[in-house]
């Protein structure tokens, strides 16, 4: 194994399981923020960060205008519909289900990567497709017992969709563009996006206790580790790897965020978990060992 592909496994592995704990961060916030809130303000605080490290970088922003709709639909498709589908998501239901159920997103990178970059979709990819979908099919038939859950699952199987359709899309962008660049105009994008709805409804910041231990932290998390930090290191891992092989790597997310919730949340890890999240991982196998 070559040391630039090695670096891509341990960037994306580092990004997915900091997403991992997000979910548990999310969970325990979102009674405190609304999920539009929530992610507008993690993309601003992002943001803040962002733009230090590009004033300290030679970049060229002078883009071409197809590049820009490129970079702008990165922004639109996965910095704001998915996250906000995923932290809508999590909130109707659990960390724990939100966790499993975007872990469908590495089976949908495989389409999407075959669709749009041309990767070739074998036999070995199609029976892990159908096998993970089959995974999460039965961890979501398993667990709709709230009033809110299958809407809320719903929104995380958008999130899945929208994410992985992002992570193609920057793959063929961080092919001319640094990842950092990219990440930036992603966030600077979605936050401009959301920025007219806190306009509109203001109440939704002036009703947050930002000074309490609980929300200042959770938004430190979520805007320098998880955003910032972990959006640099996702894309500049798809850079190193090819799409199909980096979507891999995204299940280390529900692996740490089930275990966390499990462990600090108290949700329970039940039989649909186990089997579901069994089929998952076999798709996986299956892939990394048949797929060519």
């Amino acid at each position: 194994m070559n040391r630039n592909k090695l670096i891509g496994i341990v960037l994306l592995s580092l990004a997915a399981s900091i997403w991992g704990g997000m979910f548990v961060v999310v969970k325990v916030v979102v009674s405190l923020i609304t999920p539009i809130a929530l992610v507008w303000l993690r993309y601003a605080v992002a943001l803040i960060a962002l733009g230090l490290f590009c004033w300290r970088q030679p970049l060229n922003w002078h883009i071409p205008k197809h590049d820009w709709w490129l970079l702008i639909g990165i922004g639109l498709i996965g910095n704001t519909l998915s996250i906000v589908a995923q932290e809508t998501g999590t909130w109707l239901t659990t960390a724990q289900l939100g966790a499993v159920v975007t872990s469908a997103t590495p089976t949908f990178m495989l389409l999407f990567a075959h669709w749009l970059l041309k990767e070739r979709l074998d036999w070995a990819k199609i029976v892990a497709v159908v096998m993970a979908t089959s995974g999460v099919m039965l961890i979501v038939g398993l667990q709709l017992t709230g009033d809110h859950t299958l809407l809320g699952a719903g929104c995380l199987i958008v999130a899945a969709l929208t994410w992985a359709l992002m992570s193609v899309l920057v793959k063929r962008a961080t092919a001319t563009y640094p990842p950092l660049q990219v990440t930036t105009i992603a966030t600077a994008v979605a936050c401009i996006t959301l920025t007219p709805v806190m306009a509109v409804r203001p109440k939704l910041l002036t009703t947050i206790p930002f000074t309490t231990p609980t929300v200042a932290g959770s938004l430190l998390y979520l805007g320098l580790i998880s955003t910032a930090l972990a959006f640099v290191m996702w894309n500049q891992g798809l850079q190193r790897l090819n799409a199909s092989s980096s979507g891999l790597f995204f299940l280390w997310q529900p692996v740490v965020g089930s275990l966390l919730s499990w462990g600090l949340l108290g949700e329970p890890l039940t039989w649909g978990f186990i089997v579901g999240t069994g089929l998952i991982g076999g798709a996986i196998i299956v892939q990394v060992h048949f797929s060519h």
